[in-house]
C-alpha cells in the first residue's frame, strides 16, 4: 500500500466550528489508543497490505467493481503518511515513534512524505518539534486559522496569534522545510480589510504552502447554533467570496501556485492530498478513520473506547463498509479531480475508470462548457475561473 492515514482523535479542546470525530479531556486513554492503533496497523500489515481488508468481491457483484490500478499521474506520487486528528502532538515523542514504526510495515519511511497535524499551544517546544523530525516526520500542517485573537477565542482555540508565529519559527528551527499552514475565512467579525491583512502578513513569513478555507457551519456544532440564533454574524456569500478572490491575487502575486481550489504552494503541493483528488486507493486506521480500498469504502468505529474494545477482542474495528459500482468510481474521480487547477487528465479517467472522458460524460461535458464552467484543452477537463466559484453546481452533474 503506498498511502496510510492515521486518525489521533484527541484534543485539549473541542473548538467551536469543529465536526470531525475528536475528543476533548481525554488524555488517559492516549496510550490505550496507540496500543490499539499500533495493533490495528498490525493485522492490516497481515492482510497482505491491507488488500484483504474487506471481503473480495463476489460472484454475484457486477464486474464493474473489479479492482483498477492507479493511472501513471497517481503512481508518481510518493508513499505518504498522514497523522490527522484532533492533534497527533499530544502524543508523546515514545508514542509517536512506536506507531511510525507499525506504519512503517504498510509504508516504509524511507523516502515517503509524513505528514503531522499541529496545533499553535499545543506544540511542545524546539527539543518536541526536533524529535518528530528525527523520528522521519517531515511535513507539519499547523492549523492557525486566524491572526485575530478575538476571532480565535471565539472559535475555541487555545493559541493566540503570536503564538501561532512562534509555533512556526520554532518548527522552521526544528529542521522543517516543508510546512503548510492552514487559515479559515468568512469567520464572525471578519472583514475584508482584516482578512487582506492577514494574506498580506502571511505572505511574509515565506511559508512553503497554504491552505484556506470557506467556514463551513456545521450544524452539530456550538458555533452553528450561535449564529443561528444571532449571536454572531458571519459575512455573508458575497462577502465570502471576494476574500477568496483576494486570496487568490495575492497568493498568486507573491509567487504561490494555486494547485487545487483551497490550496497553494510554492513547489510542495501535498502528495497524500494529492493522492485523495486522484481518487487513489488508501488505507486508514484509528478511531473514525475512512478508508478507500476500490471497489470499497470503508469507516472504522467512531467511540475512543468502542475502537480500543474492537481492536483488543483481536478483529479489526471497521464500523461499516460502503460496495461502490463502477458510476461511483466515475463520480468521484470527476468530483475530487476538478478540485485540482489542472483539472482531469483523459488518460487519467481512462486508466482509473475503464472508459474514456467522453464515452462517460459526453453531454454533461458539453453542457457545463457551454455554461463556462469547464473549459477542455491540453487533453484535460477543468474548472473556469467561474467555475470555480460554482464548483459544488459542477460535480453535482457528475453524481
Amino acid at each position: 500500500m503506498k498511502h496510510l492515514y492515521l486518525h489521533i482523535p484527541f484534543c485539549h479542546r473541542r473548538c467551536a466550528y469543529c465536526d470531525f470525530n475528536t475528543y476533548a479531556n481525554m488524555e488517559h486513554r492516549i496510550e490505550a489508543y496507540v496500543q490499539a492503533l499500533c495493533a490495528e496497523l498490525a493485522m492490516l500489515a497481515k492482510l497482505d497490505t491491507g488488500a484483504a481488508i474487506l471481503p473480495s468481491p463476489s460472484e454475484t457483484e457486477p464486474p464493474s467493481t473489479v479492482h483498477r490500478p492507479p493511472s501513471p499521474e497517481a503512481a508518481a506520487l510518493r508513499p505518504t503518511i498522514f497523522l490527522g486528528g484532533g492533534t497527533p502532538t499530544m502524543l508523546s515523542l515514545g508514542q509517536m515513534e512506536r506507531v511510525l514504526t507499525a506504519a512503517s510495515a504498510l509504508v516504509p519511511l524511507d523516502g515517503a512524505e509524513i505528514s503531522s497535524e499541529a496545533n499553535p499551544g499545543t506544540v511542545l517546544g524546539r527539543d518536541y518539534l526536533r524529535g518528530l523530525r528525527a523520528l522521519g516526520v517531515n511535513r507539519l500542517s499547523m492549523g492557525v486559522q486566524s491572526l485575530h485573537d478575538p476571532t480565535l477565542r471565539v472559535l475555541g482555540r487555545i493559541h493566540t496569534a503570536a503564538e501561532a508565529r512562534a509555533s512556526y519559527v520554532e518548527a522552521r528551527e526544528a529542521g522543517f522545510d516543508n510546512i503548510n499552514l492552514d487559515f479559515i475565512f468568512g469567520l464572525p467579525g471578519q472583514d475584508q480589510a482584516q482578512w487582506e491583512q492577514t494574506l498580506a502578513t502571511i505572505t511574509g513569513w515565506e511559508v512553503d504552502h497554504f491552505s484556506l478555507y470557506s467556514l463551513i457551519l456545521e450544524e452539530s456544532t456550538p458555533l452553528f447554533a450561535q449564529v443561528t440564533a444571532g449571536r454572531i454574524v458571519v459575512p455573508d456569500d458575497d462577502a465570502t467570496a471576494a476574500m477568496y478572490e483576494a486570496a487568490i491575487a495575492m497568493l498568486g502575486a507573491a509567487g504561490y501556485a494555486h494547485y487545487e481550489i483551497s490550496n497553494w504552494t510554492r513547489g510542495k503541493p501535498c502528495q497524500h492530498n494529492l493522492a485523495y483528488w486522484l481518487n487513489s486507493d488508501y488505507l486508514a486506521a484509528g478511531a473514525g478513520a475512512h478508508g478507500h480500498m476500490y471497489p470499497r469504502r470503508y469507516a472504522d468505529i467512531l467511540g475512543i473506547d468502542d475502537y480500543i474494545a474492537a481492536v483488543a477482542a483481536g478483529r479489526l474495528p471497521v464500523a461499516e463498509t460502503t460496495l461502490l459500482t463502477a458510476h461511483d468510481l466515475r463520480a468521484e474521480t470527476m468530483m475530487m479531480g476538478l478540485r485540482l487547477n489542472a483539472g482531469v487528465s483523459e488518460a487519467h479517467f481512462a486508466a482509473r475508470c475503464g472508459l474514456s472522458l467522453d464515452a462517460a460524460y459526453s453531454e454533461a461535458l458539453a453542457d457545463l462548457i457551454d455554461q463556462g464552467l469547464l473549459e477542455r484543452a491540453d487533453a484535460r477537463v477543468r474548472l473556469t475561473e467561474r467555475g470555480r466559484m460554482f464548483g459544488n453546481r459542477v460535480f453535482a452533474r457528475f453524481l
